[in-house]
């Protein structure tokens, strides 16, 4: 797992790419990032299945902000990204990852 982060030099944004290597994808044939950036929205934001089984999507974001988030794996298993900036707690009594910017 990792976020790569790219930011723009003629705005107040970043280029976030969040990527989810085969292996943690754990077979899945869709993956989604779900997070503060996106409502919570199971299906805003699908990742790509690349030839190698990973799967990766980028999303622009606000600097200066934190975003919770997590990864939903064919709708039914919630994951966390390894390489998250921190880990907060939630109301399920697990935690959700977080990419500062």
């Amino acid at each position: 797992m990792s976020i790569k982060k790219q930011y723009l030099k003629s705005k107040p944004l970043c280029k976030v790419t969040f990527s989810l290597p085969k292996e943690s994808a754990n077979s899945a044939k869709k993956v989604n990032v779900v997070g503060e950036f996106n409502d919570w929205n199971e299906k805003a934001l699908p990742m790509k299945k690349l030839k190698d089984g990973s799967f990766k999507v980028t999303q622009d974001l606000s600097v200066g902000q934190e975003y919770q988030f997590k990864y939903l794996l064919d709708g039914e298993v919630w994951e966390n990204d390894s390489n998250a900036d921190k880990y907060v707690a939630n109301e399920f009594t697990t935690e959700n990852s977080v990419v500062v910017l």
